[in-house]
């Protein structure tokens, strides 16, 4: 163990101290130095991100397409556990809704009385027996509600991928890729249903009532009661290793850089000077929330992520309400394309791959980071979380991205932007009748504009939202993996926040390509364990879910 933490704390110093350098150089706002920064780093960076993610998104070809294995492998698990869990995704939504709603809330409170003891406290349902003593002790069955644990990891979904990620989906595989997007996401929130069940039952919880959860408990405490302690804790070491690489790269850079480029655009500044302040001014406000843990992140993202989507999903609403007329003829061009696609778009398999792909890097469902977020809340049974986190997926790709898509395809029914299909070298949209090539955000933000004035200002604090709400999970995310990997102290937990907070002045700062590209491999080599594991436990799963059944059927029978 203690080889290993060595080999990774080297591994860390050899990727931040050059980083760290090279941001303390750029905080001088000389012409053009911080670009000269971005592309050193870029350079230094590109040889071992080529190499990590031609491993992570390796291709097997399927017909005349070449698909990533890892695609592959999120498809076919949820696909196992839709199965197995008997349409968990259908049949659970109404209990789900009630459990966020807080309507078993008098069931799921802990109880004890002076006759329990350490000898019978193995009646409690919900967790190994190794970690009940201590949740026992502390009198507390968790941090967060189940809402705000909801609100937690939404807030690290519910961003960039459905405002720009959904528009080149469309632009690249036409209408019908938004069918095989909803199509994804239903059967995605099974694996969400499997892996916060998990991370609740597995979870380990301080003396002081601090929770720490996620895969890496699951993974390393599930296997071993299967006989497989040695595969357990490699596969758990993987994910931590994985998941603190994702949350300083594609948890935080990529939204700081983003959030600050549209930002820097809105506000038609330039200068690298700008975008300094701009990246100390968010470090700040992500440092100030994240300081207080998941309860101030909790607090924070239940007020956050609703009105995220009182902004985002109001004025697609307003859009659709202006079109209405247009929407059956939207839905039409929907479903015709997902089985006859237009010519030149790769047939029925192509436009169902970029659909399955959009929906699967947007809800995260299957990477094992919303278990982390999950494992917090207040409940003594594993499954009632469950059913609370497989109304992520749906809330992501089924509400709002869906949202997003029919909006970009009724604008462009009605004012023909662009022809489906037709992107520059670098997957940016060409505009029919200009010269102008649009990346995601700015296609969205044009269909947008075009139907309501101005609404590329507000667009602009979704964005910054979007990404603030995501760098305060993804941080939540890699502390719980940093403190795994190297123990749960005081100065741990303080090294990973500072590191994390100077992340975001590098991200806003300078343009980092290569390390993006090295971090998204990093956050969807998560998949690989986490899916592995959620085969393997999924009886175990089964019967949480029997537990969770039963004990609702007493609520109900004692409250009548």
């Amino acid at each position: 163990m203690k080889l290993f933490q060595k080999i990774f704390l080297f591994f860390s110093l050899l990727v931040i101290t050059p980083t760290l350098a090279f941001a303390e150089d750029s905080l001088v706002p000389e012409k053009n130095s911080i670009d000269k920064v971005g592309d050193a780093i870029n350079e230094s960076f590109k040889p071992i991100s080529d190499a990590i993610t031609s491993v992570v998104f390796y291709t097997v070809p399927i017909g005349e397409k070449s698909v990533p294995i890892v695609l592959i492998v999120l498809l076919a698990g949820a696909v196992f556990f839709t199965l197995y869990f008997k349409f968990p995704n259908i049949r659970l939504v109404r209990t789900a809704v009630r459990v966020v709603k807080g309507d078993y809330e008098g069931m799921d409170e802990h109880t004890t009385d002076s006759k329990e003891s350490d000898d019978n406290i193995s009646v409690m349902d919900g967790d190994v027996l190794d970690t009940i003593k201590v949740e026992h002790q502390a009198g507390s069955d968790g941090e967060v509600t189940p809402f705000q644990a909801l609100t937690a990891a939404l807030s690290a979904t519910v961003g960039l991928g459905n405002i720009a990620g959904v528009a080149i989906a469309i632009a690249v595989g036409g209408p019908g890729a938004t069918f095989w997007m909803i199509v994804a996401g239903i059967i995605g929130m099974a694996s969400k249903f499997v892996e916060c069940t998990l991370g609740v039952k597995y979870r380990d919880i301080d003396e002081d009532g601090t929770v720490h959860g996620g895969p890496m408990y699951y993974l390393s405490k599930g296997l071993k009661e299967k006989g497989m302690a040695g595969f357990g804790k490699f596969l758990a070491f993987f994910f931590a290793i994985m998941a603190v690489g994702g949350s300083f790269g594609g948890g935080n850079m990529f939204q700081s850089n983003q959030a600050a480029a549209q930002f820097m655009k809105m506000a038609d500044i330039e200068g690298s000077g700008a975008k300094v302040i701009f990246g100390i001014i968010v470090a700040i406000l992500v440092g100030i929330v994240i300081i207080g843990g998941i309860k101030k992140i909790g607090r924070v993202t239940e007020k956050v992520v609703p009105f995220m989507a009182v902004i985002y999903v109001g004025a697609a609403l307003i859009i659709l309400g202006m079109n209405v007329s247009l929407i059956p003829e939207a839905f039409g061009l929907i479903f015709k394309g997902a089985f006859t696609p237009e010519a030149g778009l790769g047939g029925v398999l192509g436009v169902m791959i970029v659909g399955f792909q959009r929906a699967a890097f947007s809800n995260e469902a299957g990477v094992g980071s919303a278990a982390i977020a999950h494992s917090a809340v207040k409940t003594k049974y594993p499954a009632s979380e469950g059913v609370v986190g497989l109304l992520e997926p749906f809330i992501d790709t089924v509400v709002i991205c869906t949202m997003s898509a029919l909006v970009i395809v009724i604008v462009n029914l009605k004012n023909g932007l662009f022809n489906y299909g037709n992107l520059d070298e670098s997957s940016n949209v060409i505009l029919n009748g200009t010269n102008e090539h649009l990346g995601g955000v700015d296609l969205t933000s044009l269909a947008f504009e075009t139907a309501i004035p101005n609404f590329s200002y507000v667009l602009t604090v979704a964005v910054v939202l979007f990404a603030f709400s995501t760098m305060l999970s993804w941080s939540y995310y890699g502390l719980q993996a940093w403190k795994f990997l190297f123990g749960k102290g005081k100065t741990t937990d303080l090294l990973y926040k500072t590191l994390f907070v100077l992340f975001v002045i590098v991200g806003a700062s300078i343009q980092l390509d290569s390390v993006i590209a090295f971090s998204d491999a990093m956050i969807f080599a998560m998949v690989f364990p986490n899916i592995l594991g959620l085969l393997i436990l999924s009886p175990k799963v089964r019967d949480e879910v029997k537990k969770f059944t039963e004990a609702i059927k007493l609520f109900k029978a004692k409250k009548e």
